[in-house]
């Protein structure tokens, strides 16, 4: 039986709670609640909701109950924050990526007399596409015989029949990562009431745990680096190239670090930020590469002083690593980048990919043995600095100042690009800063999953045509379609760069989350620099993004 005392709704839509328009509205006629309303009804309208916005997103809402709510208040779930379920993401695809490396740590009676030993038998580490460097690193580094890295050294034989003295290959950060999950494994495999495997397979498991609390970091750093738009964080956390490449190799020991610097910068922590970065830059190279962009951001606002403070920070903070390495075992800290002189095009190199294609002989023709590739080592740095100029181009004549990780993105796409070497795990440099720096979801899987798929042909190629392998050119094949893929996602950040209005993270007012100091602010260009390095007619156009007219959508 209805109430005679409730509204009629049939005379008067507006009370039917359906056709609410606010929150008050809902309140006034919803006087039959199970509960009183809260007092305090604040909601985070301005986040971004992909379940609204985005098709993609939207039709796998359908998997847990469709999309947002049309009066649901956001940010205000107590226990499933966010950051929480991007974690919970970030940890499924975590451990997929450890179960697709699971078959490299098999243990079998391949030993002589039956002992147990590492089962690699059939090529399985290239059939079941499973190989990460961690495991025959353990040897190959001399980790096994508890030897400390940079003062070990080996002698191996050379190609031409020769010997070499040899020592640890990676940065004084990675390596003495490797060091520490060493000790780790095999205090583990000296107690006796712990569960017992080879101490290859403990030190994998170390190293994987390392690995990826770093890739947790890293996207904790980017969902809170995203602001309003936290769930673009969702491809960083979702990515297939977190299953391929997580356990590959080392790096999101240094994408950790990056994002970590990329978020002091942000909270306006410029010292903070430098010592990430310089920790990073002792890892791998490339968040030093980071600190290109926030010179030229820098420059254009007068922000020089913050940008010198990071700077020094990011040196002392890599002298600080380096140093004792390089005055107690210089011929071991030296390692590193002689290997890296020597190194010829990495197979996943444009180099390499236009010679398998064409036939092409490269630009120093056959080498010997230790001999380094000059013309290629000096054509990749021109062409890199050609990258730099450009972008800084970009950056000062841009109608306003671009973001911090559009830029960021730009500068270590066009390293990887044009340098001769683009290991496999490289592209997770790119994930955090393309979700920063390009939200559009569909374009960026696409990219993702092509990137990740290069990993089947590259084993298969590695197998060997005369064991059922593929020829070199089919991998080499789909190397150039993620180039492409990765060119274009360059040109689509420059085109919106010169397009503020075009940039979903600029919507709404929005400066640059990443910005830290450089957001909001109003360009100060120099006196010395000349107007053709400034945007074209200056004096009419805005010059902070809250003056852009951003069009709603």
């Amino acid at each position: 039986m209805s109430d005679p005392q409730a509204p009629d709704t049939r005379k008067n839509p507006r009370l039917d709670p359906r056709f609410a328009e606010t929150w008050e509205d809902f309140g006034a006629v919803n006087e039959q609640s199970p509960a009183p309303l809260a007092e305090d009804r604040r909601s985070a309208d301005d986040r971004d909701i992909p379940s609204r916005n985005d098709p993609l997103v939207q039709k796998l809402s359908s998997l847990v109950g469709g999309p947002l709510g049309r009066h649901a208040m956001v940010g205000r779930e107590p226990f499933l924050t966010p950051m929480r379920v991007l974690l919970l993401l970030g940890v499924t695809f975590l451990v997929l990526g450890w179960f697709a490396k699971a078959p490299c740590i098999q243990q079998g009676p391949v030993g002589p007399d039956g002992a147990i030993g590492l089962d690699w038998s059939g090529s399985r580490q290239y059939v079941a596409m499973c190989y990460s460097d961690t495991v025959p690193l353990y040897g190959a580094e001399r980790l096994d015989e508890g030897a400390f890295p940079y003062k070990k050294s080996w002698e191996e034989t050379t190609p031409d029949g020769g010997t070499q003295t040899r020592y640890m290959e990676y940065p004084v950060l990675s390596g003495l990562y490797q060091y520490a999950s060493m000790l780790v494994a095999k205090s583990w495999d000296a107690a006796p009431w712990l569960p017992g495997a080879l101490q290859v397979v403990i030190y994998f498991n170390v190293v994987a745990l390392g690995l990826a609390i770093a890739w947790l970091i890293t996207l904790w750093s980017t969902a809170l680096l995203a602001g309003r738009r936290i769930w673009d964080a969702g491809l960083v956390a979702c990515s297939p190239l977190v299953i391929v490449h997580a356990f590959t190799n080392f790096d999101p020991l240094a994408t950790a670090f990056a994002a970590g610097g990329l978020l002091a910068w942000a909270r306006k922590r410029p010292v903070l930020a430098g010592v990430l970065l310089g920790l990073g830059g002792a890892a791998k190279l490339y968040p030093l590469l980071l600190l290109g962009p926030l010179l030229v951001l820098c420059l254009r606002s007068g922000k020089m002083r913050d940008f010198a403070r990071t700077v020094v920070a990011a040196g002392g903070a890599w002298l600080a690593v380096n140093l004792p390495i390089m005055v107690f075992f210089p011929s071991g800290w030296y390692e590193f980048l002689r290997l890296n002189s020597e190194r010829g095009a990495d197979p996943d190199s444009i180099y390499n990919v236009i010679s398998s294609l064409t036939g092409w002989g490269g630009f120093d023709g056959p080498l010997s043995h230790g001999q380094a590739p000059t013309i290629l080592n000096l054509v990749s740095l021109l062409l890199f600095v050609a990258v730099c100029v450009g972008v800084a181009y970009i950056a000062m004549t841009a109608p306003v100042r671009p973001r911090v990780a559009q830029l960021c993105f730009l500068v270590v796409a066009g390293f990887l690009l044009t340098n001769k070497v683009w290991s496999p795990q490289y592209s997770l440099w790119l994930v955090p800063l393309v979700v920063l720096a390009f939200p559009h979801r569909r374009i960026l899987l696409a990219w993702m999953a092509i990137d990740a798929l290069v990993w089947a042909p590259r084993m298969y190629y590695y197998l060997g045509v005369g064991n059922k392998g593929l020829p070199e050119q089919w991998f080499t094949s789909t190397v150039l379609i993620r180039d492409i893929a990765v060119v274009a996602i360059c040109v689509l950040i420059i085109r919106q760069i010169y397009r503020p209005a075009d940039d979903l993270v600029r919507r709404d007012g929005v400066d640059d989350p990443v910005g830290g100091v450089l957001s909001g602010s109003a360009d100060q260009y120099p006196s010395w620099i000349p107007q053709w390095l400034r945007p074209a007619g200056t004096r009419r156009q805005p010059t902070r993004a809250a003056e852009i007219p951003i069009p709603k959508y």
